[in-house]
């Protein structure tokens, strides 16, 4: 029997939290689930694996007697032992112990992989069959009301639909479905429509949609959480003796004032011009001018000479 890391398995450390854990497994599962590679035996293997390792870590108790494992082999590897000659049978499940399963419900495993064990040996060995308790009873309990599974759909943004907030027209499975999406959110952000997953079967509730957010980077403006950050290019005279620019927005522009002897790369903090909050539309983060100096246009031979007879009776300085 072949030893399994779950942990090498998911890419996350034996110290990883719960949350850890279920990202890496869920970000895993997008790649690589059968729905989204189908055909693909290679994609479908590597689901199993995945999951498989989710199933193991998700729960505390079967964690733990996989951790004991784990430290127990990986040292009698150290010393030279031999795989097949571990005692597995110390490690064994107990013929009434069953594997909790927790992907949405233990028959979708069946309804991507059929009747076939998506669990590997050493799994079925420590862990145990999965409990007739999560399976509602049985392969006949499939006759009963079941839910349907979730969907995740990945929608781009530009920064000013994140802004104002957006409408997407969505065809899934021979159907539209409308979804808004507010304002505030942000790359990574799940907006959820609940019911608009897959059906659910003899009864059973519909799953819910899972938009994932991403938003595409701008021209102008950059983010960062709700706050903007923008270069606003300044003329030199009005760097040296003060004066008012324009400050453009998502909104509409804005006048900021430029006091004298103002240096390349002082940024101005302008109260609730950012991002909206995403729940609290209301709250707003900060947007930040920075000055880029810049030549005026045009600049005349009058300009230039003037500014050499400045240049000529300042002071020279070591």
């Amino acid at each position: 029997m072949d030893f399994k890391d779950y942990y090498q398995t998911l890419g996350v450390p034996p110290d990883a939290d719960e949350k850890a854990i279920r990202q890496a497994f869920r970000q895993l599962a997008r790649k690589v689930h059968p729905d989204v590679n189908p055909g693909n035996k290679e994609a479908e293997e590597k689901f199993k694996e995945i999951n498989e390792a989710y199933q193991a870590l998700s729960d505390v108790e079967q964690r733990k007697k996989y951790d004991e494992l784990r430290a127990q082999y990986l040292q009698w590897q150290q010393t030279g032992g031999r795989q097949q000659d571990f005692d597995w049978q110390n490690w064994s499940a107990q013929p009434d112990q069953g594997v909790h399963v927790q992907y949405a419900n233990a028959e979708d495993l069946e309804d991507l992989f059929g009747n076939a064990s998506p669990y590997s040996d050493f799994f079925a060995n420590i862990f145990g069959q999965r409990r007739t308790s999560d399976r509602g009873g049985g392969r006949g309990a499939s006759t009963g009301p079941r839910g349907g599974r979730d969907v995740e759909y990945e929608v781009d943004l530009t920064l000013e639909e994140a802004f104002h907030g957006a409408e997407r027209l969505l065809e899934m499975d021979g159907h539209r479905i409308k979804a808004g999406i507010p304002p505030g959110v942000r790359t990574g952000s799940r907006v959820r429509l609940a019911g608009q997953g897959e059906p659910g079967q003899n009864g059973g509730s519909a799953g819910n949609l899972y938009l994932i957010i991403q938003v595409l980077p701008h021209n102008t403006f950059e983010r960062a959480g709700d706050d903007l950050h923008i270069d606003v290019p300044v003329d030199i005279f009005t760097a040296i003796v003060g004066g008012e620019i324009h400050v453009p927005t998502l909104e509409r522009p804005l006048i900021l004032k430029i006091p004298p002897r103002t240096n390349a790369g002082r940024s101005f903090r302008l109260r609730g011009k950012g991002m909206p909050h995403l729940g609290d539309p209301k709250r707003r983060g900060d947007l930040y001018a920075m000055v880029r100096l810049v030549l005026p246009d045009p600049l005349t031979d009058q300009d230039v000479n003037s500014i050499r007879a400045l240049a000529s009776s300042r002071p020279k300085r070591s």
